[in-house]
């Protein structure tokens, strides 16, 4: 089992050496991509990622508008004449008021506080989405950075198996041309060997398609071609685990954000049905007396038609919409806090027994072919000794990457990255 894990654990390294010379090249015109750094380092390194855009301009966009919450209504001036241009005795301007007037909106019903309440509710939610934002993409690129390396291993052990499939053939036309074997026995090691070949060329294309999501999640355009560390080796020590408090989980505290600012934006469509005052002072001239007087006054509108109710309304169902899937939010939450250390422990278990059975797999398939090369055994033994030892070298790497999901999961929950650091 060592052995295997040690071959996995050099290929991986060679493929970083590789990429790496090729990186050197570049002064040569030669276009590579570097390795994936160490997740934690690739994880700081994506702060500038378009995901991570996003969740900062959301922030900002709630910035924007508890800034302008805060505005007050602007006021207006106008000027105005009457009693010209019409039939006498007003045909000309010699009976001509002018009137200079400005015009003062008062809000009434505290309609600006309510508004700087809802943006500041507002940007806290936004806080409380980005959060959860980011530790949702720290377990996205968690997950990637490992598939990458699953797919990596993927590799090496389809690899191992073409080998030890032309080794066996190898063996077969031996015992074939010796006259101890049928050249039915030939033709089936070599049906097993195409399989296995085509096997290898599915793993390659799914490392590419890995590296490539990998590459897609961090941000950059050229695709990965390596990693820097093994993340799944990493993982292999039992983290300190603990309970974990369901509703401390960044998913219900950005819920509960969200619905403490639709509540907000309740008060703010309430308060708008309200109506406003218009302040309005002046000076007029009356040309035909040759005089200057003030005029003032108030203009209130009538809510007749206009009421807000709409908005009232749409308010009210978002509210409405908010509190159910914060309740949502809070029911899964305490259904993945309850089964997230089982699954941690279930993992261990789970990797604890596919290392016993690659151990028994690897001691079968030797003794398998020590029996098939002297000829006590059938070739069909040697060939399910042989299917049996990569069934258990891909338990291996399932088993790895349900531990990695586990931890990840247990991560998210707990509002850290998987290598266990805080997020901003």
């Amino acid at each position: 089992m060592n052995d295997i894990i040690g071959r996995w654990r050099m290929r991986a390294l060679a493929g970083s050496f590789a990429a790496l010379s090729a990186a050197g090249m570049a002064g040569t015109g030669v276009a590579c991509a570097d390795p994936a750094p160490p997740f934690a380092v690739l994880l700081r390194q994506t702060a500038a990622s378009p995901r991570v855009a996003i969740l900062d301009a959301g922030v900002e966009q709630a910035e924007g508008l508890a800034e302008q919450a805060r505005a007050r209504p602007n006021p207006s001036i106008s000027v105005y004449g009457e009693n010209f241009g019409g039939s006498s005795p007003y045909g000309g301007f010699g009976r001509t008021e002018t009137t200079l007037q400005y015009n003062h909106p008062f809000e009434l019903g505290g309609k600006r506080a309510s508004r700087i309440e809802a943006g500041r509710a507002g940007i806290a939610a936004a806080h409380a989405r980005g959060v959860e934002g980011r530790v949702a993409y720290a377990y996205e690129l968690a997950r990637a950075y490992a598939g990458a390396e699953i797919a990596d291993r993927r590799i090496a052990l389809a690899e191992d198996e073409v080998e030890e499939a032309t080794a066996d053939l190898k063996v077969a036309r031996a015992l074939v041309a010796a006259g101890k074997e049928a050249r039915l026995r030939q033709l089936r090691a070599e049906t097993e060997l195409n399989a296995l070949q085509s096997d290898l060329e599915a793993a390659k294309a799914g490392r590419t398609v890995a590296f490539a999501q990998l590459s897609a999640l961090a941000g950059i355009e050229t695709p990965y071609t390596s990693l820097s560390e093994s993340l799944l080796d990493r993982l292999a020590a039992r983290p300190s685990t603990g309970p974990i408090d369901p509703l401390a989980t960044v998913s219900v505290r950005a819920a509960q954000a969200d619905r403490d600012a639709a509540e907000r934006r309740i008060v703010v469509e309430r308060k708008r049905a309200l109506p406003d005052v218009t302040a309005q002072i002046g000076v007029r001239r009356l040309e035909i007396d040759n005089a200057t007087a003030v005029v003032a006054g108030i203009s209130l509108p009538l809510a007749i038609f206009d009421r807000n109710r709409g908005n009232i309304a749409a308010a009210e169902a978002e509210l409405r919409g908010a509190e159910a899937r914060a309740q949502v939010v809070r029911l899964d939450a305490r259904a993945a806090a309850g089964s997230a250390q089982a699954l941690i422990d279930s993992a261990d278990r789970r990797a604890t027994a596919a290392d016993r059975t690659l151990a028994t797999a690897e001691e079968t398939y030797r003794l398998a072919r020590i029996a098939y090369e002297a000829g006590k055994s059938p070739l069909i033994e040697l060939l399910a000794a042989r299917h049996g030892l990569g069934v258990a070298r891909g338990v291996i790497l399932d088993a790895a990457a349900a531990r990695l999901d586990a931890r990840a999961g247990y991560a998210r929950l707990s509002g850290r990255t998987i290598t266990g650091d805080l997020l901003p």
